[in-house]
């Protein structure tokens, strides 16, 4: 049963696609896009121990992993609007007891979570360097979408920190990426070992890609088939569908 929310000005209640669930969002900050769904749907998720997304926003990637596992989940948002958000959407789902939210830095985490603790992190981090292209005068979006926070190395090496040997790394990113996010795990420790990239259609080049790693894992690359987005109907392929609203 869906709890009574209080909601701030230009907020609203919409649907999370899967297993009834819903989500706080607000034009004033950075809305929830295909890319978390891609990566809740894509990492490997252990069914117990310890989860943890960083660049959080209003928690829907541990919204999403909630339908997958019973392990517990600790969501880290930098931006105090957005933690709030996602403390409010825990609530509401009725999910306070498997998912906690934390406002903070992300490359402070080892200091408050500890060196090693977690079986999996899950990330959709910032895409564009603080300094490319025109930055969003909304503090909230510029923030989410630019590495203004936190840079990709940031990123990675508080994932070095946190996750256990062993332990598994998920994040979704720009496909141009990718050199970038290969050379920055190898750097940390982190054995890339699953890579999906996402094209908008059949013809056109990658805009996404997906990649797991492994801490301390021995290199074994896998290429997995692409996932093309639209058919030539202009509508989502059968397995973004199934991705979407199917089963998890």
């Amino acid at each position: 049963m869906e709890k009574n929310i209080s909601l701030m000005e230009r907020e609203r209640i919409d649907d999370l696609l899967t297993k009834e669930l819903k989500i706080i969002q607000s034009d004033e900050v950075f809305s929830f896009s295909m890319d978390a769904v891609l990566l809740g749907r894509f990492c490997s998720v252990p069914t117990k121990g310890r989860i943890l997304d960083l660049c959080s926003g209003n928690g829907v990637i541990p919204l999403l992993l909630s339908t997958r596992t019973r392990a517990q989940i600790t969501a880290v948002e930098i931006q105090e609007k957005l933690a709030d958000m996602a403390i409010r959407n825990m609530d509401m789902n009725h999910l306070t007891d498997q998912i906690s939210v934390i406002r903070g830095d992300l490359k402070q985490m080892h200091l408050q979570l500890g060196y090693g603790k977690f079986d999996l992190i899950t990330v959709n981090p910032p895409y564009l360097p603080a300094q490319t292209g025109k930055q969003n005068i909304n503090q909230h979006i510029a923030i989410a979408r630019h590495e203004i926070c936190c840079t990709l190395e940031d990123v990675i090496s508080a994932c070095n920190k946190l996750v256990k040997s062993g332990g598994k790394v998920a994040l979704v990113h720009r496909a141009s990426r990718l050199a970038d996010i290969i050379v920055l795990m190898r750097q940390y420790n982190i054995e890339p070992k699953r890579i999906r990239f996402v094209h908008p259609r059949i013809s056109e080049e990658a805009n996404m890609v997906l990649v797991e790693g492994i801490r301390n894992g021995k290199a074994d690359m896998h290429i997995l088939k692409p996932l093309i987005v639209y058919n030539d109907r202009n509508e989502y392929c059968k397995e973004l569908m199934e991705i979407y609203y199917g089963d998890v």
